[in-house]
């Protein structure tokens, strides 16, 4: 009788394993949990033809200083491009396309959480974001920058993201759309229902937009790493691009 009681025992300890362990498998991903690499993805609808050099069909309403940097630019991307030895783009003279632009070039990127941090790893150019998440305010000792200063919290399970302290040099996206040093942009990343990062992002700039330029982006998850990439190793950066884009799908 003990012997088939423990065999009874050990068959419901068996069965318990394994119901938790199909369990496990199958439990979503944590709503909080936003790490792993990422890569672009458009869903039906939300799209076109111009997504991959800015975030809206329709060109935001600039103030005139705006519409006058706008106007002076010489963009390679877009309706109005020139050739790359005409271009003032600074990205082809391989400095940081600044945020929210490096979202629209087509390389992932990963985010790595800690308990005080969010660090956004970006393959283009091995660029390295950090939106610390521990309470402190932004700096003020800080010189304007490429990437800005980034502080985040939690809202739910959406990370909600200030990112202030921009210096004047880089577009908000790849057609020439300026900005000032006076940006703010806020981003509001969360899973979505279909497993997507979407990222929720609102651009403030008085001097430069007339309103405030509101946008979504999505992302998938992959099982890629991230490679190696220095711009001053590809100079033509376009044609880079396509054999990276088709490469890694």
């Amino acid at each position: 009788m003990t012997s088939i009681r423990f065999a009874a025992l050990a068959l419901c300890a068996w069965l318990l394993t394994c119901v938790a362990g199909v369990a496990a498998a199958q439990a979503p991903a944590k709503p909080r949990d936003l790490n792993g690499v990422w890569t672009s993805v458009t869903p039906p609808g939300t799209g076109g033809p111009w997504a991959i050099d800015t975030f809206s069909a329709k060109l935001p309403a600039l103030t005139a200083w705006g519409r006058a940097k706008f106007d002076a630019a010489k963009p390679q991307r877009g309706p109005r491009g020139v050739a790359v030895a005409d271009t003032d783009d600074l990205v082809y003279q391989c400095y940081p396309p600044g945020v929210p632009r490096i979202y629209l070039h087509p390389f992932p990127f990963e985010i790595v959480q800690t308990a005080n941090r969010v660090l956004m790893v970006f393959e283009y150019d091995h660029l390295i974001r950090q939106i610390f998440t521990d309470g402190r305010p932004h700096r003020d000792d800080l010189p304007p920058s490429w990437m800005g200063d980034s502080i985040g919290h939690w809202e739910g399970d959406t990370l909600v993201v200030e990112t202030v302290g921009f210096n004047d040099r880089t577009w908000i996206d790849r057609i020439a759309v300026p900005h000032s040093e006076d940006m703010r942009l806020i981003e509001r990343m969360h899973l979505n229902a279909s497993g997507y990062l979407q990222i929720d992002m609102r651009v403030e700039d008085p001097k430069a937009l007339a309103q405030p330029w509101e946008f979504t982006r999505y992302f998938k998850k992959t099982d890629w790493t991230i490679d190696e990439l220095i711009c001053k190793d590809n100079a033509n950066f376009d044609e880079f691009e396509s054999s990276v884009t088709t490469f890694k799908k």
